[in-house]
């Protein structure tokens, strides 16, 4: 055994990811939580500057717990590339803005503090630093190595996970086309919503050896947990498993959503974002199919009508983000649903 597949078995002393969950899904709460049951627990530090990253990570690190624990960080990606239908998309919000007293935000483009987290997390390394929509530089990746962090990066795709393979990556995380909430794409594409976690973990396999694989989307239940691992995979990533635990903080219209009969389906989305997300299919989805390709645009825009659609508790106009399989999630406490992962 290699000293890296050593570092990955280290990590991964329980076989169970719980995924990064950006917009406070992801509370301190949570990651504790799994550190204690000793699952590899992330901090969603998407949409969050660093000094409030920085907060969370010494919330954790104070708690201690056995396990390790991982920091999840947003590669930025270009501006929109046709501001016209941008601006007709936001045009079309107006309604929706309106019914819940709401005013849009500027559809600006940001880094959402790239830079920033990127020195804090060299200059105090935590155990596991991971990447969503895009592949970091080769040369970050050898830093943070360097500093003592392992390095992850989420794919979706053979070729994405040959660019992470080549930029040093520790472990690729593989989602599949059941995974809820943002598709980790490295440009702003659906990717093939045709491959599940297993099916595509085989494709990476014959793209890149030598790697761990951790697989993502759909895990609900220990069975497919054990298949996958059987399957070759590391561990699996599990969000949605988790929405409705007490330590998750998920809006409880959101949680009540997971169990509530209008709610039927799940269908991958720019509606919110402007990235594809696969979320609950609300009116709001069924309303605006139209969504360009437009991040972190859309997003800033659109994140004043969301808040006050959860204010208000209006679940057709939240971004009811969520997995294919929601209707398995529990609100039993974060530890049990470990433990059932795990098959205990």
């Amino acid at each position: 055994m290699t000293s890296l597949a050593r570092s990955i078995t280290e990590l991964l002393s329980r076989p169970v990811v719980v995924a990064p969950m950006a917009g406070r899904v992801s509370t301190p709460g949570l990651v504790i939580a799994a550190r204690q049951a000793g699952a590899l627990g992330f901090l969603a530090a998407g949409y969050q500057t660093a000094a409030a990253m920085r907060r969370e990570i010494e919330e954790v690190a104070a708690a201690g717990g056995g396990a390790a624990f991982g920091v999840n960080l947003f590669v930025p990606g270009a501006p929109a590339a046709d501001p016209a239908a941008l601006a007709a998309y936001l045009a079309s919000l107006r309604p929706d803005a309106d019914a819940v007293g709401a005013v849009p935000g500027e559809a600006s483009w940001d880094d959402d503090d790239y830079p920033a987290k990127t020195a804090d997390l060299l200059a105090r390394p935590v155990p596991v630093v991971s990447f969503t929509f895009g592949c970091p530089a080769g040369e970050l990746v050898s830093a943070l190595r360097a500093a003592g962090s392992s390095v992850w990066v989420t794919v979706t795709s053979a070729a994405e996970a040959a660019v992470a393979a080549g930029a040093g990556a520790d472990c690729l995380v593989v989602q599949g086309a059941q995974a809820g909430a943002h598709r980790g794409t490295f440009g702003n594409e659906a990717g093939d919503p045709e491959l599940d976690a297993v099916e595509l973990l085989a494709l990476v396999r014959r793209e890149v050896t030598g790697l761990p694989l951790v697989a993502a989307g759909g895990f609900m239940t220990a069975g497919p947990v054990a298949g996958a691992l059987a399957a070759g995979a590391a561990g699996v990533q599990c969000g949605t498993a988790f929405l409705r635990c007490p330590e998750s903080g998920a809006h409880p219209a959101h949680k009540a959503a997971l169990t509530a009969a209008e709610f039927t389906g799940t269908e991958v989305t720019r509606a919110f974002s402007g990235r594809p997300a696969r979320a609950l299919v609300n009116r709001f989805v069924r309303e605006h199919p139209d969504a360009p390709a437009a991040y972190p645009e859309i997003n800033n825009a659109t994140r004043p009508l969301r808040a006050a659609a959860g204010a208000a508790g209006d679940q057709h106009r939240m971004s009811l983000y969520a997995g294919e399989n929601y209707r398995l999630a529990t609100d039993r406490p974060a530890a049990e649903v470990i433990d059932m992962l795990c098959g205990r």
